[in-house]
């Protein structure tokens, strides 16, 4: 593990390791001049727990994932946001390098196009992930063995980070390492609004949850947290940050729960969250959530 901290590290380190478009979004996707979006806002599609297995036909809980995911591409295809974010378990149970081709594949008519920055959750391996989308050399990753994304997206800044702990299991871990990182790299950035993606719900599976509060806390420059892991969607706050918690494109857990994805539209001062459900409960498909930053 590296031991990176704040203290070893000066405002053009952390710069070069962190604020270019990092290894996962260069290897699925064209490198965009994301800084030069639209002054008003730029919109993004979120989603998480694909569950992609190596067997395409694969049915869990009820539900297709492949065939959920195959659909929501096509949709999102169809009229093509500035970029992309999955939010970790993209694979079925513990990660298999033909599972990570499977999805690799699903998600290429985006790819094509538009940056895709994926997260790692539970069910993800990181050998196999790394050799499936990552292509660049593990020097330059910003925290040594954990997949970081960071993307300058016009107004706003998103920050993909990595909690897998122990493949297959719950609980979820930012590690000492990535969270000096983090501090260090909030501390030294601009105050463009920063959201926050990641896979482990906060308070409950994330481990480390209070350090990664007692950090973004006083940053007013964080605005959000976006996670999946629970397969459900909802909206929270933590001392004015907004809490999203994404539906699971591959299958929900529950009848009152929506499978689908989230379209947002994000500016400097807020963001409108629009639920497109594809499967489950649908009742609130198509209803948009609008926040307002904090100050």
């Amino acid at each position: 593990m590296s031991d990176i901290s704040t203290n070893n590290l000066n405002r053009r380190d952390i710069l070069n390791r962190g604020l270019a478009l990092a290894a996962g979004v260069t290897a699925l996707g064209p490198r965009r001049l994301l800084g030069d979006a639209l002054e008003d806002g730029v919109r993004w599609a979120f989603l998480s727990d694909t569950h992609i297995a190596k067997e395409p036909d694969r049915r869990s809980w009820g539900f297709y994932s492949y065939l959920n995911l195959q659909e929501i591409v096509s949709c999102i295809e169809s009229d093509l946001p500035d970029g992309l974010v999955i939010t970790g378990d993209l694979a079925r149970r513990n990660g298999r390098i033909r599972a990570y081709d499977n999805l690799k594949t699903l998600l290429t008519p985006i790819t094509e196009k538009r940056p895709v920055c994926l997260a790692i959750g539970n069910h993800d391996d990181r050998d196999d992930f790394f050799q499936t989308f990552v292509s660049r050399a593990a020097e330059e990753r910003p925290v040594e063995s954990r997949h970081i994304v960071t993307v300058d997206a016009g107004p706003v800044r998103l920050l993909v980070l990595d909690t897998l702990y122990h493949v297959n299991r719950v609980a979820g871990l930012l590690g000492r390492p990535q969270c000096d990182w983090l501090e260090a790299l909030l501390h030294v950035s601009d105050e463009k609004a920063t959201i926050l993606c990641l896979h482990h719900t906060p308070k409950i599976d994330l481990l480390d949850t209070g350090r990664f509060f007692d950090i973004i806390g006083p940053m007013t420059k964080v605005k959000a947290v976006v996670y999946g892991h629970s397969h459900k969607y909802e909206f929270s706050q933590y001392k004015g940050i907004h809490l999203i918690n994404l539906p699971a494109t591959a299958f929900s857990f529950s009848h009152r729960q929506p499978v689908g994805w989230v379209e947002a539209q994000l500016t400097a001062k807020g963001g409108r969250f629009t639920l497109h459900a594809i499967g489950g409960n649908r009742q609130h498909s198509e209803r948009t959530e609008t926040l307002r930053w904090r100050a």
